[in-house]
């Protein structure tokens, strides 16, 4: 059976901030507001189970949450209630039983899967708890908790494990070799990064080949960065196990509307540190904004492999085939060649970085795109070898001197290779500071072309002379 606990309840009882506690990190958002959670969000918990967090049942429709937001939250617990070997159900421990409590204790009962009843924000100890509430819930006698605090967690890590058992002894997988050799060795994490509603979602659920992740018209609808795993067959045949991070949109800075819009953005940028690849996200229709060109800076500025993906490539397709096209195109050729020119023209300081055109909806090039994430990882594990290396700058520094910074260059005396993912290149050199950021860029994107690491950055570590030594 698929080890998995999952933590259900009404709308701000404590789920999240109790997930995060007993998965010991800050995976799902806090917030007073009720219904920040929406996704099934998931984590591998050191006890040998996935722990799963799911949005509040019964949340109203309001501001901040459609119907249509709402249903399909409900559908999300309704899937990890099917799946689990384990439900963790949460009520206020500060608060009175209430119907919703009862109706949603009915449910479980029916379900006729294992329930632990959990009492939260009993910080206090018991005497404030509706004891009679609680006994009217029919699902045993309860554990109280302060998710907050750490009251009662070691007690709920018990109950945990013995209705589920301890973790099984790593086994040998069938096959012994031949299991190997069919699934390389990983996971590949990777994450999807852009705007909110360029289809991130969509994509996710293409790959994991489910309804897993809400999707929906409105921006915005995904807050938590969810991770979740599959495996994916690649061209050469072999099974690659990927840990996909499905992360919110990246608003800028300055449009953030609150405090949970604040904490999204912060936990997509965690996400994306904590990738081994990057999918930078764009809408094929709207082309790239600023704000897109931003968030590939980020990716960038972490030295992440990044592949880029246009997705919704269906509109422009369904475009020249029955709606006469898009204006300023000829064809959907014309129109991608054009895409294509101004993409890197935005996004110059990106080199090499793989670019597929896919659309989430028919599943057109998803493989491709697959494909792409599993030569980057491969890639990152290349060596330079330092006498080509020290050719490249050389033939580099010749074919485009450096600008002189006042009465002098930048001169290259030496460099070599020091680490991979990131790359890491050391330069011993006359003064660092004499490297302008252009010409960084310039010998960046002729190490990429030379050594063929499309797609992967380059960090560069200036040794240079001691002042007075320098010329």
């Amino acid at each position: 059976m698929f080890r998995s606990v999952v933590i259900v309840g009404r709308p701000n009882v404590g789920k999240s901030r109790l997930f995060n506690r007993l998965a010991r990190k800050r995976i799902s958002i806090v917030h007073d507001q009720p219904g920040v959670t929406r996704d099934v969000i998931s984590a591998e918990v050191g006890d040998g189970y996935t722990l799963m967090d799911t949005g509040g049942l019964g949340l109203k429709e309001g501001e901040s949450s459609s119907a249509a937001i709402i249903q399909a939250s409900e559908k999300q617990v309704g899937f990890a209630i099917d799946t689990a070997a384990l439900i963790l159900f949460i009520i206020d421990g500060l608060d009175r039983v209430t119907a919703l409590d009862d109706r949603i204790a009915a449910r479980l009962r029916s379900g006729g899967k294992p329930v632990i009843l959990v009492v939260n924000k009993a910080d206090f100890g018991d005497e404030k708890a509706d004891l009679e509430g609680v006994a009217r819930l029919g699902l045993g006698e309860p554990i109280c908790v302060s998710a907050e605090h750490g009251r009662g967690e070691s007690e709920l890590r018990e109950a945990i494990l013995d209705r589920i058992g301890r973790p099984p002894e790593a086994a040998e997988p069938d096959g012994g070799e031949a299991a190997e050799d069919r699934r390389e060795r990983g996971p590949i994490c990777i994450s999807f990064i852009g705007r909110p509603n360029v289809g991130k979602s969509s994509l996710a659920n293409r790959l994991l080949k489910s309804n897993r992740l809400i999707v929906n018209d409105v921006a915005g609808t995904t807050r938590d960065a969810i991770e979740l795993p599959f495996d994916f067959k690649g061209r050469d045949k072999k099974l690659h196990a990927f840990r996909l991070i499905d992360t919110a949109g990246i608003k800028a800075a300055t449009k953030l509307a609150s405090s949970v819009e604040y904490f999204s953005r912060l936990r997509s940028l965690d996400a994306m540190q904590r990738s081994d690849v990057v999918f930078l996200v764009l809408d094929a229709v709207d082309g790239v904004t600023q704000q897109d060109k931003a968030i590939a800076g980020e990716a960038i500025k972490d030295r992440k492999p990044i592949a880029i993906v246009v997705n919704k490539w269906d509109l422009v397709h369904a475009a020249f085939r029955r709606d006469g096209g898009i204006p300023g195109a000829t064809s959907e050729r014309d129109y991608r060649e054009k895409y294509e020119k101004a993409l890197f023209d935005r996004l110059f300081f990106t080199p090499g970085a793989p670019l597929i055109f896919v659309s989430a909806m028919s599943g057109y090039e998803v493989d491709r795109m697959m494909n792409a994430a599993v030569k980057l990882y491969r890639t990152m594990d290349k060596k330079l070898p330092t006498s080509r290396l020290n050719e490249t700058l050389a033939r580099l520094a010749e074919r485009t001197p450096p600008p002189a910074i006042g009465a002098r260059r930048f001169r290259i005396y030496y460099a070599t290779q020091t680490g991979n993912r990131p790359f890491r290149v050391r330069i011993f050199c006359n003064r660092e500071e004499r490297l302008t950021e252009s010409y960084r860029r310039y010998l960046e994107a002729g190490l990429v072309k030379e050594f063929e690491l499309n797609g992967c950055p380059i960090e560069f570590d200036l040794v240079g002379k001691p002042r007075d030594d320098a010329r």
